[in-house]
Order: C-alpha cells, then structure tokens, then sequence
C-alpha cells in the first residue's frame, strides 16, 4: 500500500486496500500524459523508450489544462498505486457527478514551478502519499523539493507569497503506527500555504491501519460543497444519472495472434530500440529457490534472481519487486459469475473513451479475459463499498439487490463480511446471490464496469537479502508463504497472492517439497510460456528494481545495531554479507551487533547456517543475539535482548553507531524505539522527555532507520 510502505509488502491477498480503491478508473484519465522530469526549470521530453525521434510534449501542466478545457487537475504520489487510484476516483466523480472538466497528473512527468501561474478559476488537487520514514514518493521528490525550499523558485513570480492564485485540495494517505504519520502532505500544506495558496475544504487523512476507504469517503463528502463554491457549481444540480462508461470493450472476431498480448506487462518495444527494464518494463529473470524452515507449519522460501546482462542494478538495503500472477480459482470464480467461462480466451480490445486521455489502454491489448483475470488486474483483492455500490444495479434478482445495498450502504456489515473478511469481487458476488449458486448470474455487469473498478495488478516488493558487493548480479530475497483463516470466516482460507505463486514454483521444481496442504493452482507457464525452462518447468518470474534509502553509513568502521526479527532479518544478512567483504578488502569494519529473533530456533532460524562463519570473520564484538518466543515458558523477543544488552548498545551509540530496525510497525518497532529511550534513560541519565528527544534525533540525523509495514 502506499503509505509508509515496507520489506515484504504487498502479499495480503495481497493489496486490500489497493482493489478497495479501484484503481481501473486511472486510465480514463491520463497516468503518464507527458513527460519525464528532468529537473525543475528544464524541458521535459518523452521518448517512450522505444522511439526518442518522437516530438518534445508541454509539461507547463496549466497550459495543458488551458488546451484540453480542464478546470481541475488532480496530481498524484504514489509509489505502489493507492494514492493514483484515489487520484482517478476524485476526478471521475469530479467529471461525471458535477460535469466539472478534469485530468489526473503523475508529478514526475510535469513541471510544479508553473504553479504561480494557475488561475484563480481553476483547482489543483494534490493526493500525496508518505513513503518509508516520512519520505514522499519517488514520483514525488522533485515536488516537494521544490515547495520545502527555503526560496523556492517559480516560473514567474519571486514575490515571497507566489502562489496567491493557487486554489488548492489536500489528501493525503498514511499509517499512524508509523510515527511520521501523513508528514508528506502535512508538510506540503504547511509550505503551499505559507507561499499563499488557499488551501479549498480541510485537508483530508487516510489512515491505512485503520480504514483508508471510509476516511477518504468521510473526507470527500465535506470536500465537495467548498469544491463547488470556489468553481462556482451549483452543487443541487450534481449529476446522479446512469453510470457513463470510460472505457470502451470490444471483442474482436478477427485478429492476429501475433498482436496479442497473453499476460506481458509492457508494450513491445519499437525500432529495435534498446531494451530498457524499469518498473513499466519488468525483466523476465531466471530464478532458484529454497526452503529455509525446517519442520515448521509455514513455508519461508530464499529466492535468487539472475539479472545478469541487463541493465537492472541494485544497492545493498534496497528492495526486489517482482509481478504475481493471479490463481486459477479465482480466475475461474469470476468468469463464472460473470458468465465468460465459455468465453476466457475471446480477445479483446479496451481503450478509454475519453478522446483527450493521451494513454488509451489500461493494459496492453488487445488480449483476453482470461489474460485480464490472471495478469493484469487485482481480482484477489477485497473490494471496496463505493465499488460494491455499482454492481446493485446489475443484482440478479431482489434479494442479491438488497445483501448487495447492504454491504455497499452498512459499514459494520460491509467490515464483517467483506473487509474482516478478505473477500474479493467474485466471492462477494457469490455471497450475496445466497443459495442460487448457478453461473452467470452476474453476467449483465458490462466488461468495462470490471475494468474500471477492479485495481490493476501491482508488483510485490521485498527487502533485498544479499549484498550488491559480493553478488552485484544476483538478487536475492526472503519470502514467507502467506494462508490464514479470517476471523469472520475461519471456514475459509486466504492465501497471499504472490508467495503463493512463488511457492507454487518451488514445489514444481522440487518434488520433495512437500506439506500435505491444499494450495491454489497457478498457471506457471506465463504469457506465451515466457516462464518456462527447457524442462517445461518454470523457472522465471517479472521482476524489476527499487531503489530504497534503507543503507548502510558509507564508512564501514562506522557501529551498527540492526533489530530484525523473522523476515524482517532479510536486509541485515545484506548488511552482515557486506561488511564481510568489506574486512575481507582490508577495510577496518566497525563492531556489527544483530538482534535476531523467531520463534523456534530449531525450526524457523532463518540463515542458521551462515550467521557462525559471517561473524567470525567480523571478529571482535560482532555478534548475532538471538530470541526464540516458543523455546521456554515466558516469551521472549528482540527488545528484550535489546535491553538485555543495553549497555553495549548505548556505548555503540556514543560511537556514532547506525540503528536500522526491520519488521512489524504495529508492535515491534515500537517496542524497539521505547527500548532505545529507556536505554537513553537508563544509561544516558536522561528524563523520559530528553530520552525521545534524543532518539527523535538519531531519526532526523539518518542514524536510526526503519525498513518496516503493518
């Protein structure tokens, strides 16, 4: 999810939030209307990758507004799609509902210093999300760069108030466990104002440990009425018609089956053009696995990924996003529900309706249904009230009309049944049509309803766990197969997305992996086999690179404590392997102390067999301490070694030591930072208000670091 996003993210069937937000609705507006940002004064130019004969494109985003008649634009930050899903829902509602022109904008790809030149009659909407420790988005930076200057520099204006034309609307998306909770929007509102934009309505907060769909519904509602009062609407004539499509479906009879695209996430490159792999263009890479527990009732798999002859590159600390693929129950459940079991392999066509969207496909087409539910959009995922809402109209019959308004209008029963619940599109609509369980019941719900609405497939990403010295062109990462039974339905069993797509391989490739348990079956050949091996076995899966600000201090003799418990270790074996090879290039390695904790220790003891030999060659104080919860009466964890050790610890820290903390947000790495300000108490003689100062202090300086999600 967007905010304050984390190791291992994204496997919770997997985006719960990501298809509560339906992020369909992106592509009737524009995701990457222009250009790439070059720097804040300078042209901006797109080339597409495959083609950079094409023509310079605007990125004064105001004259793009004056050309396309758009009174609105509605910019957003995102960095896994949350914040563009909410981006393209405020514009659809702001177009279809108050006949109000507008466009969706990622920052990147426009120019921010024209803001002084937006005029009063028109609006900018910001939807910001908070990235790691307080951070904004990737697609963020130059803009907030910009705006937290202490002189920042417009096109135009070098008064101290530049911005005294800018209207303005405010939401931002956050986690309150973390404790910079909403800092990228807060901290921009308080910057645009002081500049003299008028901030329209309140400025909205989601909060995504608690429920970022209601906060955003509570949040809009009262938004709309200052909304229509600084346009000048009427807001008594807003729209409440039928639904008008934005996109527009099309099954085609005849077509080459060279042209279409079986699950490829990217567009095929032109003229030859180098292949560049990005986030837009993953790389199919060679993969190998194996199981690290030993015994447990859980699966934890490392992974190694050959990036090998591309131009993919990573830094140890940052994180490996790779792309699921959707199983073949839920692929089935929803063609049956819809009706197009008969028809999963029809091809089709899907592009925007809206002629001004300069990006006219969701996905790469044209393709198939079967290739929409298994690549490209989120079918696992629950589905949202406001989403569920558009579907009543299509309800089979009276009663499935009435269970249907009643999850979409009730929110205890919607939380029950739905969020609690982890149910996803197709199960809900199963759900609600009771005992008439025939197929095809829902299959009056036009195609492009499911496009729109359903978010889009999103990668999975996960804290690297090798060092890019020692292994600069094999990545690896540490993956824990996620299935639980919700509380609302313990009858039924949820299964994360990806791990279990990744554990799926690891099971056809190695016919002693083995746990007696039902898995969901996945089509592991990938579009047109691209995932197979020459044993018919898959062995590639997409991925790409993200870059992370989770590192290590550039001076190796520099202490460091890492507290990362299961999982959450993953970054530190990068971190231990590469201050190994650091000692061994005759570099003096400062002392490297590892709190590590599980459960048992002779079942789920992650990299047990490399932590001896990895410490001695650090030698002196170097050490792992370790915490197994299940392997005596009293449980123990990591902030209890911690304490244990807190004298070390503290005289590390008076060295100038580097904290780094990676794992669960909720518990865990608040236990560890009140463990650091009691430390601070206890062996600093500090008072309790001095001791979160001071650990205040080593956050802000970049000597403590969280690597964490909820």
């Amino acid at each position: 999810m967007d905010p304050e996003p984390a190791t291992a993210l994204f496997d919770t069937t997997d985006l719960v939030l990501l298809a509560a937000i339906g992020l369909g609705t992106a592509a009737w507006f524009n995701r990457h209307q222009l250009a790439e940002l070059f720097g804040k004064k300078k042209q901006k130019v797109v080339t597409n990758g495959a083609n950079p004969a094409q023509p310079k494109r605007e990125t004064n985003f105001v004259k793009v507004m004056e050309q396309q008649g758009r009174r609105v634009i509605v910019f957003y930050g995102s960095q896994t799609g949350t914040a563009e899903g909410f981006a393209a829902r405020i514009a659809k509602e702001c177009s279809q509902r108050f006949g109000v022109s507008c466009m969706t904008a990622d920052l990147e790809l426009y120019d921010l210093t024209y803001l002084d030149q937006v005029p009063k009659d028109k609006l900018v909407v910001f939807v910001l999300a908070t990235y790691g420790e307080g951070d904004p988005t990737d697609n963020a930076m130059d803009f907030w760069d910009l705006v937290t200057e202490d002189e920042p520099t417009f096109s135009e204006s070098s008064e101290d108030r530049p911005l005294t034309n800018l209207n303005y609307v405010m939401f931002g998306l956050g986690n309150k466990t973390y404790d910079q909770y909403n800092e990228v929007s807060r901290r921009i509102n308080k910057c645009l104002l002081k500049l003299g934009a008028h901030l329209v309505g309140e400025a909205g907060e989601g909060d995504d440990d608690a429920s970022m769909e209601e906060d955003y519904l509570a949040w809009k509602e009262q938004m709309w009425p200052a909304f229509c009062e600084t346009l000048g609407v009427d807001e008594s004539s807003a729209r409440s018609g039928p639904r008008e499509p934005v996109y527009l479906v099309e099954e085609l009879p005849e077509y080459e089956k060279n042209d279409v695209y079986f699950g490829e996430l990217a567009e095929k490159a032109k003229n030859n053009a180098k292949t560049i792999f990005d986030a837009k263009r993953p790389y199919i890479a060679s993969m190998t696995s194996r199981e690290l527990f030993h015994g447990a009732d859980r699966h934890c798999m490392h992974i190694d990924v050959d990036i090998s002859g591309t131009n993919l590159s990573y830094n140890t600390g940052d994180h490996l996003a790779i792309w699921p693929t959707n199983n073949e129950i839920e692929v089935n459940r929803l063609a049956s529900v819809l009706g197009l079991t008969d028809k999963l392999d029809t091809v089709v066509m899907v592009k925007a309706i809206d002629p001004m969207a300069p990006k006219k496909h969701p996905f790469p087409v044209p393709t198939t249904y079967r290739s929409i539910f298994r690549y490209y959009i989120e079918i696992c995922a629950p589905i949202s009230r406001q989403v569920l809402n558009s579907f009543v109209e299509y309800a089979p019959s009276e009663e499935a009309k009435a269970n249907l308004t009643r999850l979409a209008t009730d929110k205890d029963e919607y939380r029950m049944q739905v969020g609690d619940a982890c149910r996803n599109l197709g199960e809900v609509l199963q759900l609600v049509t009771g005992a008439d369980t025939r197929p095809g019941l829902f299959a009056n719900v036009p195609f492009d309803l499911i496009v729109e609405t359903v978010a889009r497939m999103q990668p999975r990403f996960y804290s690297i766990s090798s060092s890019a010295k020692e292994s600069p062109k094999v990545i690896s990462a540490t993956v824990v197969t996620l299935s639980y039974q919700p509380l609302p339905t313990p009858q039924r069993t949820v299964y994360g997305v990806n791990t279990n797509f990744l554990y799926s391989i690891q099971m056809q490739n190695d016919s002693a992996v083995t746990d007696g348990q039902e898995h969901p079956p996945y089509d592991l050949a990938g579009p047109r086999q691209a995932y197979l091996g020459s044993d018919g076995h898959c062995h590639k899966i997409p991925v790409h690179v993200r870059h992370s600000q989770f590192k290590l201090p550039r001076n190796p003799s520099v202490p460091v404590i890492m507290v990362g418990p299961g999982t959450g270790v993953a970054p530190f074996r990068g971190f231990v392997r590469e201050r190994v090879v650091e000692k061994r290039n005759g570099k003096p390695v400062g002392t490297t102390l590892l709190f590590y904790g599980s459960r048992n220790q002779a079942q789920d003891f992650l990299y047990s067999d490399e932590w001896p030999e990895l410490f001695e060659t650090l030698g002196g104080e170097s050490r792992i301490v370790t915490a197994f919860s299940r392997d005596q009466a009293q449980k123990i964890y990591v902030q209890h070694r911690l304490h244990e050790h807190g004298a070390q610890v503290w005289e590390l820290l008076q060295k100038g030591g580097y904290v780094y903390v990676c794992g669960d947000a909720k518990s865990m790495a608040r236990d560890v930072n009140q463990t650091f300000v009691n430390c601070a108490i206890e062996y600093g003689g500090m008072t309790d208000e001095k001791a979160h100062e001071y650990v205040k202090g080593l956050r802000t300086t970049g000597r403590y670091q969280e690597d964490v999600w909820s």
